[in-house]
C-alpha cells in the first residue's frame, strides 16, 4: 500500500514539474543563436550612425551573410537565428502597423491613395512576369516583386513566411532592393529638376518609388518640403503588405487542396492580422507620441534582427547560379516602379 502510493506520488510530481524544464529545453537551444544576433543588431546600430547611407536593416543582413561566410555560423546557434528571421520577424512586422494610421492614408485623396495601389500592384505582377520571361526561379522571382513592390526587405522577409522560398533566394532578393534603394538615394534628387518636380510631387514619388522606408527618408530629406509626402505615401505601400500576402496565402491555400494530405497553410497569417490590429490601434490617436517613438525603435531593432538572423543562412557560393538572372530582373522592377510612380504622381497630383 505504502509502496503504491509512493509510486502514485512519484507520478503525479512528474505530472507537474515537467513544464518549466520543457520550457528551459525550448528556450536553451535558442540562446547561442540569439546572443549572435543581438551582437550584431548592434553592430548594425553602431555601424548605422558612423555612416547613415547604410541603413540599421541593410547592415544587419550585411553583418550576417559575413558572419556566415566568414565561418563564424556554427551548428550551435543556428537555433537562435532562425528563430530570429522567423519569429521574431512576426512581431516586427506586427509592430510595424504602428507607423500607420488609416486618416494618414485618406489624407492622400482618393486620385493619390488611387496610384499607389496601381504602382505597386502593377510593380508586384509586372515583376512577376518579367521573372517568368527571364528565367528566373518562381519563389525568386516572387520575393524580389514583393521586396520593389512594397517595403524592401521586411516585405521580402514577411513573404517569405507565407512562401517558404530558400535562404538564398531571401538574401538575392534583400540584396538587389538593397543596391537599388541605396542608387535611388543618388539618383532621385539629380532627376528631381529635369523632370519638373516640385517638393510636394517628389516627395510622392520617392514614397511611391523607392523600396526601404530609411532609403525614402534618406532620398526625400535632400529636398526641403518633400519629407511628409514621402512618408506618408511609402507607409502607404507598406499597409499593401497585408492583402498582398493574404492574397499569396489564399493561392497557396487553392494550390495546396490538390495535394492529399498536404497542411493547407492559413488564409489570412496571424502576423498580419496583428498588423491590421495595430493600425487598428494607431487610429484611434490615444497612443502618446513618445511611447510610439520607443515603440519605432525597438521594432526597427527586431526587423534588425531578423534580418541578421536571415543573413546568416546565407552562402555567397550558392548565390552564382541564378545571379545575373536575378540581378537583371532587380533592376528591371527598379526601373519599372520608378517610370510608374513617377507617371502615377503626375496624373494624381
Amino acid at each position: 500500500m505504502i509502496t503504491e502510493q509512493r509510486t502514485t506520488s512519484r507520478a503525479i510530481g512528474s505530472r507537474r514539474l515537467p513544464l518549466a524544464p520543457r520550457i528551459g529545453s525550448r528556450v536553451a537551444p535558442l540562446l547561442p543563436g540569439l546572443a549572435l544576433t543581438v551582437a550584431g543588431v548592434v553592430l548594425a546600430v553602431l555601424l548605422n550612425r558612423i555612416v547613415p547611407a547604410v541603413g540599421t536593416l541593410t547592415g544587419a543582413i550585411l553583418l550576417g551573410v559575413a558572419a556566415a561566410n566568414a565561418g563564424v555560423i556554427r551548428p550551435a546557434v543556428l537555433a537562435g537565428t532562425r528563430f530570429a528571421a522567423k519569429q521574431v520577424l512576426r512581431a516586427g512586422v506586427v509592430l510595424l502597423g504602428l507607423q500607420l494610421a488609416v486618416s494618414d492614408v485618406l489624407g492622400l485623396g482618393a486620385p493619390m491613395l488611387g496610384a499607389v495601389v496601381v504602382v505597386t500592384v502593377a510593380t508586384f505582377l509586372g515583376t512577376r512576369w518579367l521573372g517568368a520571361r527571364m528565367g528566373v526561379p518562381s519563389g525568386q522571382a516572387l520575393l524580389i516583386a514583393t521586396g520593389s513592390a512594397v517595403c524592401g526587405a521586411a516585405a521580402i522577409a514577411a513573404m517569405n513566411s507565407v512562401s517558404d522560398s530558400d535562404e538564398e533566394d531571401v538574401a538575392t532578393g534583400i540584396g538587389l532592393v538593397t543596391i537599388c534603394g541605396t542608387l535611388a538615394i543618388v539618383l532621385l534628387p539629380l532627376l528631381r529638376v529635369p523632370l519638373g518636380l516640385d517638393p510636394r510631387t517628389f516627395g510622392a514619388w520617392a514614397g511611391a518609388s523607392v523600396h526601404e522606408v530609411s532609403q525614402v527618408v534618406a532620398t526625400a530629406a535632400t529636398v526641403p518640403g518633400a519629407l511628409s509626402a514621402a512618408v506618408v505615401v511609402k507607409l502607404t505601400r507598406v499597409a499593401l503588405l497585408a492583402p498582398l500576402l493574404a492574397g499569396v496565402g489564399v493561392a497557396r491555400r487553392r494550390a495546396g487542396t490538390a495535394v492529399a494530405g498536404a497542411r493547407r497553410p492559413p488564409i489570412v497569417p496571424l502576423f498580419v492580422v496583428g498588423f491590421l490590429a495595430m493600425v487598428a490601434v494607431r487610429s484611434t490617436g490615444l497612443l502618446p507620441s513618445a511611447p510610439l517613438d520607443a515603440i519605432k525603435t525597438i521594432d526597427t531593432w527586431l526587423l534588425a534582427a531578423a534580418m541578421f538572423g536571415l543573413g546568416t543562412g546565407v552562402h555567397l557560393g550558392s548565390l552564382r547560379r541564378t545571379g545575373l538572372r536575378a540581378l537583371a530582373l532587380g533592376f528591371a522592377s527598379w526601373l519599372l516602379i520608378g517610370v510608374l510612380a513617377y507617371a502615377g504622381v503626375l496624373i494624381a497630383l
